[in-house]
Parts: C-alpha cells; structure tokens; sequence
C-alpha cells in the first residue's frame, strides 16, 4: 500500500497515538481492569433492565411508561410540544426496538438481535398516517435502520446465513423516500414535519431549526451510498448548503429559521438546543464522506463557537449578527461538545469544559436541562432530566483520547447516580425536577441507543477493536469506509485501514487514531510530505496581530493553544 520505510510508519504511529499500541496505565493496573470488568456488567444489566421492561410492557409501541408499566405511541410527540395534529390511529413503530438494534450489538447478543431484525423485517410498515417531526425520524428510526443494516451485513455473520436479505435496508429506503416531499420548498431547507402517508400537510408551519435541517447528511448519505439512489443525500446537501449560506460575516448561525423565505427568525443561538448537532455533523461528515467542503465549515464555525461563545470553560449564548452575549446558560445538550472537541484533538478544551458539566452533575445527582450561569441557579421551569447521554458521550470520548481513569471514575458515578435516582421496578425513569429527584413516567428510547451504549463502550471497546465506526447524533454506528470516500480527508493517514507489522502479529490501526499530532515529515520514497494536524485552527488574523488570547489558534505542530502577547502577535509565547 505504501512505497518507502514501513519502519518510519511505525516509529510515527508510535509517536503519534501511542495508545493504539500500548497499553495505558488504568488497562495494565488489575484494579482498574477489574472495575472496567465490574462496572461493564453492571452497564450491561441497566440496558436489560431497560430493553426487557420494554418488551414487557411497551412492545410494539414506541416508548415505555416505566412508573405505570405501559405504553407511549410518542414518535408523533417528538418535537410536538403543542401535542397538535395528533393521529387517531398511529399504533406505534417499535421505536425503542430499532434504537436498540446496535446497542444489542455492541453487548454482544446477537441472538436477540436477529429476533428483532426478523420481526421488523415480518411486521414493520411505514405507510402510516402519522405527522413526525423529520429530524426526530431521522436521527432514530432511519439511523437505526440504516445501522442496523450494515451491522446485519458486515463480515461477522452475526445472523443465520440466508435469512437476511436486506428487510432493513428497503424499510430505510421507504423511509427515506417519504422523507423527500419535506424538501420540496424554494430554498430547498425542508419543512420539520411531515406526514408519513401523505407528505406536507396544507397549512403546514415553514418554521424550523438549525440542527433540524442542517443534521440530516450522515443518515440521508449513507442511504445513497448503499442504495445507489443520490436523491437522499443530494437532498440533505443542498439544505445544508442553503443553511451555510445564511450564516452571518461572523460565521454564526441562528437558531430558527423559516424554511420558505430562507429568512433567521431567532439570532440567538449557541452550542445546545435547536443547533447542537448541525456542528456535529460537520465533522463527522467530513470523517465519513471525506469532502473537504465539510471541514472547510466545520472549521469556519468551530473558530467563531471559540470566539463569540466560548466564556472560560463554558459556552454562553450570543446574537449571529454582533457576537454580543444575549443568555448566559448551560443545557444539558451542551454537554456533547467535549466529544466533538476529541475528534478535532483539541482535548485541552474538551477536558475543561467536562470538568464543569461534571461539576453541575455532582452538584445534583444528575444534569439539569437548563442551569443559569450567571445567577448560578436552576432555570426555573426546566429542571428536568430525560436520561439524557451527552455526559456519557463525552466522557466516553476523553477516555479514549486520554486513557486517564479519572473518566472512569465519571463514568461510574454515572451508572451509581442513574441506578439511586432514576431505576424503578419497571424500567428507568426521567427526573422531573433535579432538586427533588421527582420523576417523570417515561424511559426515551435514546436510553438504550445512546446513554447506555456509551458507558458500556467506556468499560468495554472490545466491539470497536479493528473496527472504524463514526456514531451518529443518535449514537448509532456507521463505518468509515474508504468507498464512500470522494476523496480521504487530508489530515487522516491515506488509508481507511492500516496494517502495521507488530510482533507477533499485524495490527489494524483505525484512521480515526491517526490524527497527526505533531506535524511529521513522511517519506513516501518519493518526496517529504508534510501532514498537518487535525488540530490545527488557524490564528483570526492572517498576519496573526491579536487583542486577546481568543484571537489566536492552535498551532499545527505542537497542538498547543496559541496565546497573545503583550506586543499583539499570536504565538507559543507560553511555552517558550
């Protein structure tokens, strides 16, 4: 694959991300291997806990009602919170099912795997008169599908040899093409909601979000790619290009918008709610499609979050068209972002706004849905708690960068925090009010897909081992393929997957490990290339003149924050 020294590879792998090779010191200590041991089991059970109170009680029905041990029909609900336009006869869709397809995976069973991919296969229809809310549908029912199919698919022969013949895939393609109708607007941002049956309803609302037009590209491309019909992911493209476009000179973006006028409607905006995951998926569209448009965003947004939201540790809010701060909060979906900072290698950051978000967790048991910076105080009215992964998500992340138990010690607390206040004979329950542990009777089914599967993957990755997943804003797997590539990001390695010669035996290094830090010549027999970071931001300036330190980016080579100095210049005036 590679012309040159194959011992110069190595000697840079070892430099780069030696963790691929060797063991950390929470893995060779047998007090650490024991607590991933126990706490990976005690992860497993909450997830069965769960999974079977679902099955018992809720099944076929989207969600559980874990305190009455009965059911809720609730996909029609997400997003809805009018409750407007309610069906009268939706049935439900096996919602938590489908979420926890992978999850069943990851631990391994694959018996009770193929049992629900052979009832869906046998009973699932989408052809139902039901108005759902297109990013909601998205993220769960088509990422799950679309997931658990190549899960089906893949080299492991999990299911029995001829009985799969791709039930999940034609239900995704369904799905997707009853999607379509929702981008048929002049600006080609799609309408957030959508009757399964009969598409755009008359009189339809043309507001919607950020993240609900701008986080369709890794379930709606994916699609594409492995049905051959572009019109998903051409689709999911061109809104989210529309939706670029619209930024401000700040390179900022809104809130809400509507989606015939191409016109902001709320300019405030952040790193949580109605936004999260359109940052999200920038990244991540860039690792699994490798179009560098992606990152030339991703990269663009990620300077001016830095610059007019970042306040310390924490992320305020503030108006798209001046930078100015407008609401000083944090949201428990914040908390994602040390995840995405991972990805990017900017750990410094990530690991110090987790240490807060851990901080307010501590403070309550749980993470509160909103808690005001500034009055340091619980938002009045939205206390709540719903299971919510992003914490977990995070620290999940920063574990595997880092390798510092510390995380585990987080992950724990946790699970402890998660089985005190919130498991019930029938299931887990949401916190209603976090200063009361009240709860509410309702288990989201992104408990199975995302808050459970994350902690399990902090103790036990035994499942991502020569494998080279992305997960989607859901948590559900998709593999970084080199086919589906245009053409392989240039700060990874130029290879999907990577054999390097170990003793004893080769070892297949995952792309998503090699980002280079720092920079290094390689020689390729041919000429000294230089790849740059991943974690190279550069300074605001081209002549790199600052006022303050947030002027000034990371530097390519070292991957240290650069700072300002007292004459006006960015540089690595601390490390000097």
């Amino acid at each position: 694959m590679f012309t040159g020294n194959l011992g110069t590879w190595i000697v840079i792998f070892l430099v780069i991300s030696p963790a691929v090779f060797y063991k950390s010191t929470s893995e060779l200590d047998p007090r650490w291997a024991a607590k991933k041991r126990r706490m990976s089991e005690k992860v497993r059970k909450m997830f069965y806990h769960a999974y079977d109170s679902y099955m018992t009680y809720a099944f076929p029905h989207d969600e559980l009602k874990p305190l009455s041990k009965t059911y809720t029909d609730s996909l029609v609900e997400l997003g809805n919170l009018k409750l407007e336009h309610l069906p009268n006869y939706y049935n439900g869709s096996a919602l938590t099912l489908i979420e926890s397809l992978s999850s069943l995976v990851i631990m391994g069973n694959d018996t009770e795997f193929e049992k629900a991919v052979h009832w869906l296969s046998e009973n699932l229809s989408l052809d139902v008169d039901a108005r759902i809310n297109l990013f909601e549908c998205n993220i769960r029912l088509l990422g799950g599908l679309v997931s658990a199919h190549i899960l089906a698919t893949d080299s492991t022969n999990r299911l029995v040899q001829g009985i799969y013949k791709n039930q999940l895939l034609l239900l995704a393609e369904d799905l997707g093409r009853r999607f379509l109708p929702a981008f048929d607007t002049p600006t080609g941002l799609p309408y957030a909601w959508i009757n399964l049956k009969y598409g755009v309803m008359e009189n339809e609302t043309t507001e919607t979000s950020t993240s609900g037009c701008g986080s369709l590209i890794l379930e709606m491309g994916a699609l594409s790619r492995l049905t051959g019909d572009p019109r998903f992911e051409s689709a999911a493209l061109r809104a989210l290009r529309k939706l670029w476009s619209m930024r401000s000179s700040l390179n900022l973006l809104g809130t809400t918008l509507d989606v015939e006028t191409g016109e902001w409607i709320e300019y405030s905006s952040g790193i949580g709610a109605g936004v999260d995951s359109f940052y999200e998926y920038l990244i991540k569209a860039y690792i699994l499609f490798g179009r560098d448009e992606f990152w030339r965003m991703f990269q663009s947004a990620y300077i001016a979050i830095q610059k007019y939201f970042r306040h310390g540790p924490w992320y305020h809010e503030a108006d798209m068209r001046t930078g100015k701060a407008t609401y000083w909060q944090l949201t428990s979906l914040q908390a994602f972002w040390p995840g995405v900072q991972v990805l990017v290698g900017d750990i410094t950051a990530a690991n110090s706004s987790h240490h807060e978000f851990f901080s307010v967790w501590e403070r309550f048991g749980v993470l509160p849905e909103r808690y005001l910076l500034d009055r340091q105080v619980l938002h009045p009215t939205e206390k709540y708690y719903p299971l919510r992964p992003e914490l977990a998500e995070s620290t999940y992340y920063l574990y595997h960068a880092t390798k510092d138990p510390w995380f585990l010690e987080v992950g724990e607390s946790i699970v402890d925090s998660l089985n005190l206040y919130t498991k019930v004979e029938g299931g887990f329950a949401s916190v209603r009010d976090v200063s009361t542990m009240q709860l509410e009777d309702h288990q989201h089914s992104f408990f199975l897909a995302e808050t459970c599967k994350y902690l399990y993957l902090l103790f036990n990755d035994s499942f991502l081992v020569d494998r080279n997943y992305i997960f989607t804003t859901e948590g559900h797997p998709l593999p970084v393929v080199s086919a589906w590539h245009e053409r392989l990001p240039e700060t990874y390695i130029p290879s999907n997957w990577t054999l390097v010669k170990r003793q004893p035996q080769a070892k297949r290094v995952s792309a998503m490990s090699l980002q280079l830090c720092p920079a290094k010549f390689l020689n390729s027999g041919q000429s000294n290339e230089q790849v740059e970071s991943a974690c190279h931001i550069p300074d605001v300036r081209e002549d790199h003149r600052c006022f303050t330190d947030e002027d000034c980016g990371v530097d390519a080579n070292t991957c240290r924050r650069r700072s300002c100095s007292m004459a006006g210049y960015c540089g690595l005036w601390l490390f000097i």
